[in-house]
């Protein structure tokens, strides 16, 4: 069997709950309906039989009249009492009997009846009455009312029938002068017609669940589709950006969670293409900032060696060995560049540290050119989650390339909201306008030489390390870069509690 897709399991998912749901509530609704009609229709029988007593049946009437009464006025005087519950309008039983409970046989004996008139003698065993309804015959004599449950079986062969539907009985025992119970019950059949409109219930019931069934598949088909037409066209973008089709833009979705996926998809598709786009620029910028370095120690070396004069030897090695420093800073760039992050090894480090040794690497080397640098560090540690070597990286690349346009530079560090600030500040020309939203590109440089990678790099390696690099500041008078890491307010925190 195959895997379902994600359409068919929303359809089938939301169909199942549904026809679960309606069903289940179907069922539960019709049940409860039933009990309760149920039970008001024995509540209605007892008070029918209690009114039926209240006609004025009294066990003085019933006592005396043995068998062979039947042509006795006492008898049918009883039987006419009897048969007024028939046209009642608030009654109308089809049948009542007045039933006596003999001890010397153990059970009831029929003393008058409406159904049928005439077929029921006196003293007639009552025997269906005591096998099918013994217990509520005895809580009637206890108690003074009790109601059967709800009955569909007729029994043939006895002397009571009733057609056209279920049924229950209502019984009453009939009161003594002193007002307890006596020993004759009177028993009112009740039809249940509540039946008719409970079958119109369920019925409706279970058209309603019909309907119900067949919106939930249109719906839930709705949703599915919502659902798996977007993430379809997801997949083909996917899988167009996989082969490599990368100028068709992933198309914009419109709900919230699917929206989001298709601008990450976006922004990876737009990130691929400026990768490719790097990839393709840096074998020619590699040649030509390679060359130019080459080509100067190939012409110093070469003039040095033409030369008979020691100090002109001496100075075209030095010029030598500046062209090799710069070839090796280059190629040093490009490495860092292209090397991949993904395990960065970071520890709890107090980046005084490296800012210092950064700090003085420039300084060595601003003391050739005369520069000077201000270092504006506290005296408390700045612990931060990252790594060292980064760390001083990123410095190094910015205090150089300060140290360049000015001969005034000004490092500080601080803690502040949570996040350890390092900040370069120099006093050169500020960055052009045209360049300070692509600052940190790779190759965008407004430098003569250089490869344009220093401030990618800082920003590549602040990312890595959790934080971000950002141009604060810029003008004719100077610039400040910035770069943002993850502060801890205890240095002996878990370093691996943030990854």
């Amino acid at each position: 069997m195959g895997v379902l897709s994600l359409r068919r399991r929303l359809v089938l998912g939301s169909f199942g709950f549904v026809v679960i749901l309606t069903l289940g509530g179907t069922f539960y609704a019709w049940t409860e309906a039933d009990r309760a009609l149920q039970a008001e229709l024995n509540r209605s029988a007892r008070r029918v039989a209690a009114a039926a007593i209240a006609t004025g049946l009294q066990p003085s009437l019933v006592r005396p009249l043995r068998p062979g009464f039947e042509s006795e006025t006492a008898w049918r005087g009883v039987q006419a009492r009897l048969n007024e519950l028939s046209i009642h309008p608030a009654i109308q039983a089809p049948a009542a009997y007045l039933l006596r409970f003999d001890p010397a046989i153990g059970t009831e004996t029929v003393v008058v009846s409406t159904f049928p008139p005439d077929s029921v003698p006196i003293g007639t065993l009552a025997a269906e009455f005591n096998l099918l309804y013994g217990p509520e015959l005895a809580e009637a004599r206890g108690l003074g009312f009790a109601a059967t449950a709800l009955s569909f079986d007729h029994p043939e062969g006895g002397f009571f029938t009733l057609e056209g539907g279920p049924f229950n009985w209502g019984f009453a025992a009939l009161r003594n002068v002193d007002g307890t119970y006596s020993d004759i019950v009177l028993a009112v059949l009740m039809p249940a017609d509540y039946e008719a409109p409970l079958h119109r219930l369920r019925r409706n019931l279970l058209w309603g669940c019909a309907v119900a069934v067949v919106l939930a598949a249109f719906l839930g088909n709705a949703v599915a589709t919502g659902v798996a037409r977007p993430l379809a066209r997801l997949s083909r973008a996917a899988l167009r950006i996989q082969r490599g089709h990368m100028f068709e833009p992933v198309t914009e979705e419109t709900t919230l969670e699917l929206g989001r996926l298709a601008r990450a998809m976006e922004r990876m598709r737009r990130g691929i293409l400026e990768r490719d786009e790097h990839l393709r620029l840096m074998p020619a910028q590699v040649a030509h900032e390679i060359r130019n370095p080459l080509g100067g120690l190939e012409l110093f070396i070469t003039a040095a060696g033409e030369t008979e004069d020691r100090e002109e030897r001496r100075r075209l090695l030095g010029r030598a060995r500046e062209e090799a420093a710069t070839l090796n800073q280059v190629i040093t760039d490009f490495l860092v560049f292209a090397r991949p992050l993904d395990e960065v090894r970071r520890e709890v480090v107090d980046v005084r540290l490296p800012l210092g040794e950064a700090a003085e690497l420039v300084q060595a080397e601003q003391s050739k050119t005369g520069g000077r640098m201000i270092v504006d560090l506290p005296r408390s540690p700045l612990a931060a989650h990252a790594s060292p070597d980064h760390i001083k990286r990123i410095v190094l690349n910015l205090l150089r390339n300060a140290s360049q346009i000015s001969k005034e530079v000004t490092l500080t560090g601080r803690s502040e909201r949570g996040e350890i600030v390092v900040s370069v500040a120099d006093k050169g020309p500020g960055v052009p306008r045209e360049l300070r939203e692509r600052i940190f590109e790779p190759f965008v440089t407004d430098k003569e030489q250089g490869a344009g990678l220093g401030l990618a790099i800082v920003r590549k390696l602040a990312e890595a390390n959790g934080g971000r690099a950002v141009l604060a500041e810029t003008s004719n008078e100077g610039s400040t870069f910035t770069v943002y890491l993850r502060s801890l307010e205890d240095p002996f925190d878990d370093i691996h509690s943030g990854d």
